[in-house]
């Protein structure tokens, strides 16, 4: 007869951050809260095992919209990760100078309209010169430009009008998320400093020996499932069950980041709804708006730039955006990366969740999201007899190796299109750098539209009409016939609606500061 599930499943997160906590909310909350209501007896008991001298990087995040889901799956108010957090609203990412300078599009968070039933991209492409794609086919375009917000006030937590993820402070939101996880969601916290892990003779983890803060002694720790989160270190996943970490440096060069927190002259100064990413001779800025400052950071690759150079290219972009002074004055933080992915995130009794598993860039903001996948995907897995851990390691690790080929040929996307003419851009466009699969879709896209059939499996990270915007909005146009005239008249009515809505809307929603203070008055009531 086949064995059940057992009583309870002991899991041991080791790190903390932003990837740790959420692990460890998502796993405690999917098992073991009911409407509201945390069980006696947990299905899953969950452990977050974390050195306290271990800093948040805390420049400034994005995250796509899906946090919404995952944070209301946990339990936790809007209206306070508002409050909490320094959370604005983000609608999606705008890119400035990338085809080349002065050039600009945006990538927004809504899909187009009638998507995914009706393809509009092909009734767009004769207006191309007119309108801009996504003006074209979604409100967000010009609402998110203009500052407005994608929700009323008024609305019950995590209700949109148009589709949006939050820029958020990430070391509020790791102390939020370590508060929640304590207070409601039966998590327990152990501050220590691992110090050994010991395994058994399968190669799977036995135990870990770690330090607890303030004692000069060792203590044990055992767990049936074990799940990294000590970022790029990876001291589980890579380090003692020596998983290799496969480079992508061939493919993405970027490499390095300088990191600074720019604040606002005053406190009236709008908030930007996207991400800003504007591109350098030499890899891009990154500009996030927070409610009480900016996060702002340059990438780069280390074959192509100096620190120096990297260093001079932060300030000079500060300086236009900020002023000569607080440029002069700001203080980078150097961050540096192997841009790459393990082979697997779950080996024997662990998995990595967060940079433990991969990272590449902060390019369209994919690492929260990878989180919120591991974690829901994890959640889903448990509780289950360890002696199958293999079958669920393997169904994971199949879905998580897709999802890195299409977050590397999606970023590679960006700079394959760019016009730009130096060493680094150039670099980037030879065919020895791009994978053979985008290489084929590229070829496709000269006569077809991007479409959900383009792609081999369903569950993507990134949808078929992301390429679209990105396509589009970098001047790459299909080159197809012309639409029949039923679908040429179901376009322009969906093209009237959208600025029938965008009339109605631009009347209906507050600017980012006014939902910010509208939502701090209501929760003061």
């Amino acid at each position: 007869m086949p064995s059940c599930p057992p009583a309870k499943t002991e899991v041991l997160i080791v790190g903390g951050g932003a990837a740790g906590w959420l692990t460890a909310a998502v796993l405690s909350a999917s098992h073991n809260l009911d409407e509201g209501v945390l069980a006696q007896q947990p299905r899953v008991q969950v452990t977050v095992l974390e050195s306290p001298d271990v800093p948040t990087i805390g420049v400034g995040e994005g995250t796509w919209p899906s946090m919404r889901q995952t944070l209301k799956l946990i339990g936790l108010a809007e209206t306070e990760f508002f409050r909490c957090c320094d959370v604005s609203a983000k609608q999606g990412s705008m890119f400035v100078d990338w085809l080349k300078p002065g050039s600009s599009y945006l990538h927004p968070f809504t899909l187009p309209s009638g998507w995914p039933e009706f393809n509009l991209a092909s009734c767009w492409l004769p207006f191309a010169g007119d309108i801009a794609f996504a003006d074209a086919v979604t409100t967000q375009y010009q609402l998110s430009r203009a500052g407005f917000a994608p929700r009323l006030p008024q609305a019950p937590d995590y209700q949109p009008v148009l589709n949006y993820g939050y820029h958020l402070n990430a070391g509020k939101f790791t102390a939020l998320l370590q508060q929640h996880c304590q207070d409601k969601l039966g998590v327990r916290y152990i501050p220590a400093h691992l110090k050994e892990v010991v395994l058994r003779g399968d190669g799977a983890i036995d135990k870990l020996l770690a330090m607890p803060a303030g004692r000069n002694d060792l203590c044990t720790y055992q767990a049936d499932l074990y799940v990294d989160c000590t970022g790029m270190q990876s001291l589980l996943l890579g380090q003692a069950l020596q998983t290799p970490l496969h480079s992508v440096k061939h493919i993405l060069f970027n490499d390095r980041a300088l990191a600074v927190q720019v604040p606002y002259p005053d406190a009236q100064t709008p908030i930007a709804s996207n991400t800003i990413s504007t591109a350098q001779d030499t890899g891009w800025v990154w500009d996030i708006g927070l409610p009480t400052r900016r996060g702002v950071g340059f990438v780069y690759a280390s074959d192509y730039c100096s620190d120096d150079e990297a260093d001079a290219c932060l300030r000079s972009y500060l300086k236009q955006s900020a002023g000569a002074e607080l440029a002069a004055a700001a203080e980078p933080r150097q961050l540096q990366f192997k841009p790459g992915y393990r082979d697997g995130c779950w080996q024997q009794n662990c998995v990595a969740v967060g940079m433990a598993a991969g990272f590449i860039e902060p390019l369209e903001a994919s690492a929260l999201a990878l989180v919120e996948w591991s974690a829901k995907t994890l959640a889903a897995a448990l509780p289950l007899e360890p002696a199958l851990y293999g079958l669920a390691a393997a169904k994971m690790n199949r879905t998580f190796l897709r999802h890195w080929q299409q977050i590397i040929e999606f970023l590679k996307l960006h700079y394959v299109l760019s016009e730009r003419d130096t060493p680094y851009w150039r670099a980037h466009r030879e065919t020895a750098s791009i994978p053979q699969t985008l290489q084929d879709q590229l070829q496709l896209w000269q006569q077809q539209v991007p479409q959900p059939l383009d792609f081999a499996y369903q569950d993507l990270l990134f949808p078929a009409a992301s390429y679209q915007y990105v396509l589009y909005g970098m001047g790459a146009l299909t080159q197809t016939l012309a639409a029949k005239p039923s679908q040429q008249a179901r376009a322009r009515a969906l093209f009237a609606q959208n600025y029938q809505d965008l009339t109605k809307l631009q009347q209906l929603l507050p600017d980012n500061r006014q939902l910010l203070q509208q939502l701090a008055l209501k929760h003061s009531n």
